[in-house]
């Protein structure tokens, strides 16, 4: 085999198959299409996909992108994605853990029917470091997940970081008819685009991950008692009058754009050692 289309493997366990859980293969013919379609892939675009299953997906992305990365732990899977992909030059196939892979070096896009039981860490490893190459992505996830990510709504401090640089969206939903096994839940296509002006200069995420985190140790209370301890009262009222914006309102119901006030404001007016910081172990994926 060409050492493009090389499959790099790796002895792992069956006890050791993260990726799998929860792995749907999705067989209707058109709504593949239509995924790959909305992903607008051009010959100059390089696509990394996540859980390649056998190849369903891979099939139509091989033939509109310039490279597929094809990313698929299961042995079985992966027999099946070399065969299919033998006169296909321009696929790689990954023999690995989605989780421990590097990420390319070029830009490059994501589309990927992904395994239900890690979607959350698959969309931390894309979009915690908004300095990486990912730059779009059409992601089929579990509807309930692809609420959560776009809710006004938020509890998680992880999904205000992602909307600092990234638009997320819900495509369309998606029936659990269209795979097999079919899941217990429906599905979403999720479409991931780079903002081209971020809400947060992409330099600074370190510093928005420390405001952020901290603010959100208890996402229901009131704007006053979740940044207390970085701006004075002074300050507090000052903002609040910007944001124009009530004492109760909570910090889970904050806009990204209010956000990027905050911050705005923080920078400029909050002394360094007020500024909160963030342990960075807990933004490596």
């Amino acid at each position: 085999m060409q050492r493009n289309r090389q499959s790099y493997r790796k002895k792992v366990s069956q006890r050791k198959l993260p990726n799998f859980l929860g792995q749907h293969l999705m067989h209707n013919k058109r709504l593949l299409k239509e995924i790959v379609d909305q992903a607008k892939i051009g010959k100059q675009d390089i696509v990394l996909e996540l859980g390649a299953g056998k190849g369903a997906l891979t099939e139509i992305l091989t033939q509109r992108a310039k490279k597929v990365i094809a990313v698929e732990l299961d042995h079985k899977f992966v027999k099946t994605l070399e065969k299919k992909m033998t006169n296909s030059p321009n696929v790689t196939i990954i023999h690995h853990d989605i989780l421990k892979i590097y990420l390319p070096k070029e830009k490059f896009m994501v589309v990927s029917n992904i395994p239900y039981a890690i979607t959350t860490p698959i969309l931390k490893k894309l979009l915690h470091n908004p300095l990486s190459n990912f730059q779009r992505g059409v992601i089929v996830m579990e509807k309930g997940a692809a609420k959560r990510f776009t809710s006004k709504n938020v509890k998680d401090p992880n999904v205000i970081a992602w909307r600092m640089w990234f638009d997320i969206r819900i495509v369309k939903g998606i029936s659990r008819k269209n795979f097999s096994p079919p899941p217990k839940v429906d599905s979403a296509m999720v479409f991931i685009n780079r903002k081209k002006t971020p809400t947060v200069p992409t330099t600074d995420y370190i510093i928005f991950w420390g405001l952020v985190d901290y603010a959100f140790k208890e996402p229901r209370v009131p704007i006053d008692v979740a940044l207390r301890g970085i701006f004075t009262s002074r300050q507090m009222k000052q903002l609040k009058r910007t944001l124009k914006m009530k004492n109760e309102h909570p910090v889970s119901m904050l806009t990204e754009e209010q956000w990027g006030v905050i911050f705005d404001t923080m920078i400029k007016y909050v002394p360094k050692f007020r500024w909160p910081k963030i342990n960075r172990k807990k933004l490596k994926y």
